[in-house]
């Protein structure tokens, strides 16, 4: 089996745990998707306490719906929010939170950042950015996408511009797996956030 039929693989096994334990959330099924779950509010809230997002002016976050309350406190905490939108069909968008102070909420969907931010070109320079995952490494840091490539072309696309900035994925406890396959263009992440812990690459053994 090839590396591209393994990761396929792992995709599927996630996709299925979820649904089966219940912590799946909408869009359903979750195939093809980074997976929306429950405790994502949660993980949010823990996201906002890190030391990155305090010193963070200007976020990067993924347009996917497990990602969506990160982009409300975003905007909440005064903070620019750049997205992606889906797929990269229609580039970068940057949401200023002042224009959109108590819609907050809607303009962290997609349908409100198409709306209320402004397309950019190409990405700009940011501070932090957070994005989803199907699986993620707890050991090697690798993250498993849903298999278009497009989160590893958006992290290297941001860090060519921004440099060394860190990088977070959120995701259940039952998307952490080890000895996750990888190839030489996927990236690692440097903090993994699940409802119950936080893990940085600097302190993994």
């Amino acid at each position: 089996m090839g590396i591209s039929e393994e990761k396929m693989k792992i995709r599927i096994y996630i996709w299925r745990l979820l649904e089966k334990k219940g912590v799946a959330r909408f869009p359903l099924p979750l195939d093809g998707r980074i997976p929306n779950f429950k405790g994502s509010e949660i993980v949010a809230q823990k996201v906002r306490e890190l030391m990155e997002w305090r010193k963070a002016d200007v976020i990067f976050c993924t347009p996917d719906f497990a990602q969506s309350k990160i982009r409300e406190l975003a905007l909440m905490d005064g903070k620019k929010v750049v997205m992606a939108s889906p797929r990269l069909q229609r580039g970068y968008i940057l949401i200023e939170p002042d224009e959109v102070r108590g819609k907050e909420a809607f303009a962290s969907t997609i349908k409100g950042a198409f709306k209320y931010g402004k397309p950019l070109s190409k990405p700009i320079k940011v501070d932090l950015i957070i994005v989803g995952s199907v699986a993620v490494d707890p050991k090697s840091f690798y993250r498993l996408g849903k298999g278009g490539g497009y989160g590893d072309v958006e992290i290297n696309e941001l860090r060519e511009i921004s440099g060394a900035v860190p990088v977070i994925t959120t995701v259940h406890d039952l998307q952490l797996v080890e000895n996750l396959p990888h190839e030489s263009h996927n990236t690692k992440v440097d903090i993994i956030v699940t409802p119950t812990k936080i893990l940085r690459r600097n302190e993994a053994r």
